[in-house]
């Protein structure tokens, strides 16, 4: 498993070289949004599609 520094490094390296430091910024916070909905589907913390529809819709169909 790749430590967090390690991906960090791939990361920056994948991008241009007139990348800004808000480019960077938001590709660290691309990546630990992934990883935490990664973690949280390994935890078994997610919830049928279903289910979110009526959370955010209501009852309405």
């Amino acid at each position: 498993m790749q430590t967090a520094k390690e991906m960090a490094r791939q990361l920056i390296e994948r991008l241009p070289d007139t990348a800004t430091f808000d480019d960077i910024l938001y590709e660290f916070y691309v990546r630990q949004k992934i990883e935490a909905g990664l973690k949280a589907v390994n935890e078994g913390r997610t919830i049928p599609h279903e289910e979110a529809r009526k959370r955010l819709l209501g009852n309405a169909d």
